[in-house]
C-alpha cells in the first residue's frame, strides 16, 4: 500500500473518570472522515498509547477500525522496546484488519545497528500489514541511522518512516538513501513543506485534529503542484502549531480542542492539565486565527 496525505495522529478522549471515552472516539472518527482526512494513525504517542492497557488499546483501535470501515487508511502504533511485545501486538492488529503498523525505535534499552534492524524486521517477517517505521529521537533516545534505515527500505513489507527527528539534514540523507516506493511522512508539523520538497508523502500530523481541512489543503496543494499556497498554510499557522508543542504532546492539543468545545478529556499521569502560561499561549493562537 502506498500511503499519501493528511494523516491524523488521533487522540484518545477519557471521560470524567479517567475511562475511554469510546462515544467521542467514534465522534472524531467521522468527523475526519468528514473533514478530508486522508489516513488515522490511531495509539501513537498523542494518542498516550504509553499510559493505556493493552486491552485499552485493543479496544480501541478495534473502534477505530470498525468505524473507519475500510473509507481511509488506519495505522495502528504497534510499536515496544520489546521486540516480541511489538510482535504480538502486530499480530493483533493486523487481524483486527489494520492497513498498516506504526513501530517506534527500541526506547530506553536502545540497540546497535543490527539490533535495530532486527527489531523491526522480526515483524515485517510475520505479518504482512505494511509497516511505518518511526523515528523520534528526542522521545527515545535513540534513532534509525540512514544506513539502517535504507536496509529496512528493502524489505518488502516496510513502506516508510515517521520522520520526527526534526533534523532537516538527517531527513535529506533518508529521502537520498530509500526509493521512491518507500513512503517518508513529516512527523513534525513545523516542518511538512520542507520535507514534501524532499520527496515526502505527507503528514502524520498533531495540528490535524483542529485543523483537519487545511492541513489536508496543504499537503494535496503541494502535490498538485501549488507550492506557493502550501507555503503560504504553512507560513500562516506556524504561530498555532508551535503553541501546539508548548509543553509535551499531547498536552496542549487536548487543551486547545476542549477550548474549542471539542470536549475530549484530560490525561493520564504522568501527564497532566496544562501550565496557566499554557494554556493562554494555546487561547491566543486560536483566537489570532479566529
Amino acid at each position: 500500500m502506498k500511503f499519501s496525505g493528511s494523516y491524523v495522529a488521533l487522540v484518545t478522549p477519557f471521560q470524567a473518570d479517567g475511562r475511554v471515552d469510546f462515544g467521542k472516539l467514534r465522534e472524531l472518527v467521522l468527523w475526519h472522515l468528514q473533514e478530508g482526512t486522508d489516513g488515522i494513525v490511531a495509539l501513537g504517542t498523542t494518542g498516550e498509547s504509553s499510559t493505556m492497557t493493552h486491552e485499552e488499546d485493543d479496544e480501541v483501535a478495534r473502534c477505530i477500525i470498525e468505524t473507519v470501515n475500510g473509507r481511509i487508511p488506519v495505522i495502528v502504533g504497534a510499536g515496544s522496546n520489546c521486540t516480541q511485545m511489538q510482535l504480538e501486538k502486530s499480530r493483533a492488529y493486523h487481524d483486527m484488519g489494520a492497513d498498516g503498523l506504526l513501530l517506534i525505535t527500541p526506547y530506553y534499552n536502545k540497540t546497535n545497528d543490527e539490533g535495530m534492524y532486527r527489531h523491526f524486521a522480526t515483524v515485517a517477517d510475520a505479518v504482512d500489514t505494511p509497516i511505518i517505521l518511526y523515528n523520534v529521537p528526542g522521545r527515545t533516545g535513540c534513532a534509525i541511522s540512514p544506513a539502517c534505515c535504507a536496509r529496512l527500505s528493502h524489505h518488502p513489507n516496510i513502506a516508510g518512516i515517521k520522520e520526527a527527528s526534526g533534523n532537516i539534514g538527517y531527513t535529506a540523507k533518508i529521502a537520498r538513501l530509500v526509493g521512491e516506493d518507500f513512503c517518508l511522512f513529516s512527523g513534525n508539523d513545523d516542518m511538512i513543506v520542507p520535507v514534501l520538497s524532499l520527496g515526502g508523502c505527507g503528514v502524520i500530523s498533531v495540528w490535524a485534529n483542529i485543523c483537519p481541512k487545511t492541513c489536508h489543503e496543504l499537503v494535496a496543494a503541494f502535490h498538485a503542484g501549488d507550492v506557493a499556497r502550501a507555503r503560504a498554510l504553512q507560513l500562516q499557522y506556524l504561530d498555532l502549531i508551535d503553541a501546539l508543542f508548548c509543553e509535551v504532546n499531547p498536552i496542549p492539543i487536548k487543551e486547545a480542542m476542549n477550548q474549542l468545545g471539542m470536549n475530549v478529556g484530560g490525561y493520564r499521569l504522568p501527564l497532566c492539565e496544562i501550565s496557566q502560561a499554557g494554556r493562554e499561549r494555546v487561547a491566543k493562537a486560536l483566537e489570532v486565527l479566529g
